[in-house]
């Protein structure tokens, strides 16, 4: 029942329609990018030539809608370059089967190990899988295996050059991913006014940060706009919740926090108005309502002092005033940079190399050794890269010898469908082995129609084939079926160009492409790569990363100095990461049809909001860090040592399967002095919430040992109880894991 049920999630997810944005611009020039080749290879050598040349345009073409935050032209070379090296090699080995199985083995390999890199790199990597297999077929000698070669990378030149004289939207992306992270904490100020508890998702701030980090030569090119509003969206983020929460902002109920709620909503229009500026490169328009709340000029400047900033200083008093101040200097700051008058003149600029103003990200030339630091990192059993690509490098050669003698020609598109569809999670392998087949079933029988109408026309076919690509560009980010769709319409003409009858190439496309993703559908069930048994160790993860934060905070009470804020931002960000991480494998977790192991899916629920909890009262510490003329407060650092001696303790008793204790950070906690509480509420108050979350958090993952057996059978009651809700049309309940 459970697979019944995963495997109808997979196929709805597999033919949904994706929300999003269309570019229909980049789809042009994409396109114009593969007739650009097409056509003088059709009209000059032949249609064998034009369909190499389409290959590389289209390909490269699709390599630049990733999402990856290097130059588009750069993606663009890169792509034609490994799909004409592929190309050649396979071509060198395809004679005998004894050579060319082990090098399709080793290359899918090296192709699945490249998701190390991102998913950016692994997509890529796979297309290049796909060239060796369809193109060697091509060539009949060498030097003309050479001129394929030649002619694929010219592709990805075309690209290129195309994308180097027309830009659309450049920084595009980045000013996307920078607007994105100021609306998030715009949505997260107007939650916090109905509910000041609420959680903040760091993910798109995590976005913005991958974003701002460039390479020299984009940093002389870089927008001003980009170089400063993430940083104070960082800074507002603990603002707004201190500002919002009842222990340490404004009080629950009253005047005040009637004005912490119109101050919260002000902030976010200045928020949502900085982020359309970003996005657009326009200036600024904020609501003259919310300016006027915020005590705001039209060029983003406090108009009067202190007292009426802080929001009538008889309504607002102590923290909250205080806070109420910083928001307001802060959200002044941030209509400057992002886009009020003069603002791309006072925006700081990196002057180079030696300026250290910006993320560095490697040149192509110096990533030689990031990369193998990478895929070092992910050469272990357990990872699921390295299982991903042994399944690739299983599935590709045994899909090319089970089709090869089937009396079908074009045995090659079982193991590309194998290639292409399989991930590193279960998930989206069978979501895109759905779509891939529902799409190629439209796109096929659209094409077949069409070619059986026209005749034999080579040129009218290539034209088509242009078509069918742009088509496929524009649906690209609507949902894989869809721009499957046209994929294979496009791959039906360019047979069709070539000479390919259809009555041929019609049924063997689909039979092929239901054998490979059949291939990689078992393949996954063969050599899975669960994330659900892992559930506990990510856990234990992120709380140990938490702990390491609240510590770096706790010890900025301590002592303050510059060393202490330092080693809080580094501790910040590895917490983010780690919690990105459990994210991400609780929601594979969930879409996965195995039963819960360590963690009934209530229970990671409930640990999930216990460490969310626990994040919060240690953001809430960190918006009021002390200055650096404070005096030390060596309480503040027992507490810290203990709570990072506890929760380190902890995230290795839950990987053993242990109860976790919290008896230090009690006894620490107990024996505070009364002195820092009275110098410092806020932190007291935050030590507690803090110790509050672990308590939680023992309580959702402690069990006794009956408690250990009988786990999982609740788990697959709970999960039949929920399809029977379904069955008689009532709320469904949460699946298991």
């Amino acid at each position: 029942m459970r697979w019944l049920r995963t495997f109808g999630e997979v196929v709805r997810s597999g033919l949904t329609i994706e929300e999003t944005r269309l570019e229909p611009l980049l789809a042009l020039r994409t396109a114009a990018g593969v007739a650009l080749v097409v056509g003088p290879a059709l009209w000059l050598v032949s249609p064998a030539f034009a369909a190499s040349a389409a290959l590389g345009a289209f390909s490269a073409g699709t390599a630049t809608f990733q999402r990856t935050w290097r130059p588009r032209k750069v993606i663009a070379l890169g792509a034609g370059s490994g799909l004409a090296l592929s190309t050649f090699v396979g071509y060198l080995a395809a004679g005998r089967l004894a050579t060319f199985l082990p090098l399709l083995a080793v290359w899918a390999f090296a192709a699945g190990m490249a998701w190390a890199l991102g998913s950016t790199a692994g997509i890529v990597a796979a297309t290049t899988v796909g060239s060796m297999l369809v193109t060697v077929t091509l060539p009949t000698s060498v030097g003309l295996a050479l001129e394929h070669a030649g002619v694929i990378a010219l592709g990805g030149v075309a690209q290129a050059v195309l994308i180097l004289l027309f830009p659309i939207r450049r920084w595009g992306a980045h000013r996307d991913a920078l607007a994105d992270a100021l609306a998030a904490v715009a949505d997260y100020a107007r939650r916090l006014q109905d509910d000041p508890a609420a959680p903040f998702d760091p993910e798109p701030l995590m976005t913005a940060r991958d974003a701002a980090a460039v390479t020299p030569s984009q940093a002389r090119t870089r927008p001003p706009v980009l170089h400063g509003p993430r940083g104070l969206a960082e800074r507002i983020v603990p603002v707004v919740a201190a500002l919002a929460d009842p222990d340490v902002g404004a009080p629950a109920e009253g005047p005040g926090r009637d004005r912490v709620r119109e101050l919260l909503n002000a902030a976010a229009d200045v928020l949502d108005a900085a982020a359309r500026s970003i996005r657009r490169g326009t200036s600024t328009e904020v609501p003259p309502r919310s300016a006027d709340v915020l005590s705001l000029n039209g060029q983003g400047e406090i108009r009067e002092g202190p007292a009426r900033q802080a929001g009538r200083g008889e309504v607002l008093e102590g923290h909250a005033r205080q806070v109420a101040e910083q928001l307001v200097k802060l959200l002044a700051e941030t209509l400057e940079v992002a886009g009020g008058v003069g603002a791309h003149e006072k925006a700081p600029a990196s002057s180079g190399p030696a300026s250290a103003q910006f993320l560095v990200r490697p040149t192509l030339f110096r990533l030689l050794p990031v990369v193998v630091r990478a895929v070092r990192r992910e050469l272990r059993r357990d990872s699921p890269v390295f299982r991903h690509a042994v399944r690739l490098a299983a599935v590709a050669p045994l899909g090319y010898l089970i089709a090869s003698p089937l009396p079908v020609g074009h045995g090659y598109w079982a193991p590309i469908a194998s290639v292409m569809v399989m991930r590193p999670d279960f998930h989206r392998t069978y979501a895109r082995a759905v779509g891939r087949l529902a799409g190629t079933l439209a796109g096929v029988a659209l094409a077949t129609g069409m070619v059986r109408a026209l005749g034999p026309d080579a040129q009218v076919f290539g034209a088509l084939a242009v078509v069918s690509a742009a088509l496929s560009y524009t649906l690209l980010r609507t949902g894989y079926a869809y721009s499957q769709c046209f994929t294979a319409a496009y791959v039906v003409f360019l047979l069709g160009m070539g000479g390919h009858a259809w009555e041929q190439t019609v049924p063997e496309r689909v039979v092929l492409t239901l054998l490979g993703g059949a291939l990689a559908m078992l393949a996954y069930v063969v050599f899975p790569a669960w994330e659900t048994p892992r559930l506990t160790s990510r856990l234990a993860d992120w709380l140990a990363a938490n702990g390491r934060y609240a510590a770096a905070v706790l010890r900025g009470y301590a002592e303050p100095t510059r060393e202490h804020r330092a080693d809080m931002r580094g501790a910040l960000l590895a917490s983010r990461e780690a919690r990105a991480a459990w994210q991400e494998a609780y929601d594979q977790a969930r879409q996965e049809p195995v039963r819960p192991r360590g963690l009934t899916s209530r229970e990671a629920e409930e640990a999930q909001e216990a460490l969310k909890g626990f994040d919060r009262a240690t953001m809430l510490m960190e918006s009021h860090l002390p200055g650096a003329d404070s005096r030390p407060a060596p309480e503040v650092e027992r507490f810290a040592e203990a709570l990072e001696a506890n929760t380190t303790q902890a995230a290795e008793d839950m990987r053993e399967h242990r109860n976790p204790d919290w008896g230090r950070v009690a006894e620490a906690l107990d024996t505070w002095e009364g002195a820092a509480g009275d110098r410092s509420p806020v932190l007291r108050r935050g030590a507690e919430l803090q110790k509050k979350a672990l308590d939680n958090l023992a309580t959702a993952v402690s069990r006794t040992p009956l408690e250990r057996d009988v786990g999982s059978a609740r788990e697959e009651q709970r999960v039949r109880a929920a399809l029977a809700s379904e069955s008689d049309g009532s709320t469904p309940a949460r699946g298991g894991g």
